[in-house]
C-alpha cells in the first residue's frame, strides 16, 4: 500500500512539473496572440495585460498589407515539395538500408545520418553560393528542394530505427509472390510505416513553416517569394517598431502549424512509441 501511495504521489508530482513547464513555454505564445489584438498605445504600455478594447484592425491591416493569401501559398507550396521529398527519400533510403545490411549500407547510413551534427551557419553562405550557380536561389521550388537536404539526414534515422518494427517474413512472403522490392516498399512497406510517417511530418512541417534563416537566404529579394514569417519581420525596424502589426503578423504564420501539431500531434506520440519497440 505504501508504494502504491508513493508511486501515486510521485506521478502528481510529475504532472504538476510537466505542467507547470508547458505554462512556462506556452505563455510567451499567449502573450503573442493577446497583443495581436491590442492598438499600439496598449501594447507598448502593458504588454502583459488583457485587451481593454480588443480590435481585429491589425489582422485586417496585416492581411491586406503582406498579401496573406499569396505568401501562405508560398509557406503551403515550399512545405509540401520539402516534407514530400523528405517522406518519399529517406524511408525509401531506410527501407533498403535495413533490409540489405552488411558494411557498405552501414557506412552510407553513417554518411546519410551525419551532416544532423554539422551546423547550418557553418554551410549556409556555401550553400547560397552552389543554389546560384544551379539556379536554385530565389525560387519557392528550389527552396524547397533544399530543405529535403537537412531533413533527409534526420527523418532516415527515425524511419531506419522504425524499420527494425516490421518483420523481414513480410518481404520474403512478397517475392515468393513475385513482387519486386519496389512492389514490396509501395504496398506492403511504406502503409506500415503509417504512425512514424506521420511524426516526420509535423515534426517537419513545424520546422519548414516557421524558419527563418534560409528563406531569408533564398527568398528575400522578392515580395513574390517570401515566406510569411519573412513578411511578420518587416514590422520589425531599427528604429521603430510596430508592435501590434508585428504580433499580429506573427500571430497569422504560426496558426497553421499549431493547428497541424493540435490535428496530428496523436501521431507523434504512436510514432516515438512504436519506433523505441524492438519487435
Amino acid at each position: 500500500m505504501g508504494m502504491k501511495k508513493k508511486a501515486a504521489t510521485c506521478k502528481t508530482a510529475l504532472i504538476v512539473i510537466l505542467t507547470l513547464l508547458a505554462l512556462i513555454y506556452i505563455y510567451p505564445v499567449f502573450l503573442m496572440f493577446m497583443n495581436a489584438f491590442k492598438p499600439f498605445g496598449e501594447v507598448v504600455s502593458d504588454p502583459i495585460a488583457l485587451p481593454k478594447e480588443p480590435t481585429f484592425e491589425n489582422i485586417t491591416y496585416v492581411v491586406k498589407k503582406i498579401h496573406y493569401g499569396r505568401l501562405f501559398f508560398n509557406n503551403v507550396m515550399i512545405t509540401v515539395i520539402g516534407i514530400v521529398g523528405i517522406v518519399f527519400f529517406s524511408s525509401l533510403a531506410a527501407y533498403i538500408l535495413d533490409r540489405r545490411r552488411n558494411r557498405y549500407t552501414a557506412m552510407i547510413y553513417t554518411l546519410i545520418i551525419t551532416p544532423m551534427l554539422i551546423p547550418f551557419q557553418t554551410i549556409m553562405i556555401t550553400l547560397l553560393k552552389a543554389m546560384n550557380v544551379i539556379h536554385l536561389d530565389q525560387s519557392r521550388v528550389g527552396l524547397g528542394i533544399q530543405y529535403w537536404g537537412f531533413g533527409i539526414p534526420m527523418a532516415t534515422f527515425i524511419f531506419y530505427n522504425f524499420m527494425n518494427t516490421i518483420p523481414k517474413e513480410i518481404d520474403e512472403s512478397a517475392k515468393i509472390d513475385g513482387a519486386s522490392t519496389w512492389r514490396t516498399y509501395v504496398s506492403i512497406i511504406f502503409p506500415l510505416l503509417k504512425s512514424v510517417t506521420f511524426t516526420v511530418i509535423v515534426l517537419d512541417v513545424m520546422w519548414i513553416w516557421n524558419d527563418f534563416l534560409l528563406p531569408l537566404l533564398m527568398v528575400n529579394s522578392s515580395n513574390k517569394t517570401k515566406t510569411l514569417v519573412l513578411a511578420a519581420y518587416t514590422f520589425v525596424g531599427q528604429m521603430n517598431t510596430k508592435w501590434q502589426y508585428a504580433m499580429a503578423a506573427m500571430a497569422l504564420t504560426v496558426l497553421p502549424s499549431i493547428i497541424i501539431f493540435i490535428v496530428l500531434q496523436k501521431y507523434i506520440v504512436e510514432g516515438v512509441v512504436a519506433g523505441a519497440v524492438k519487435g
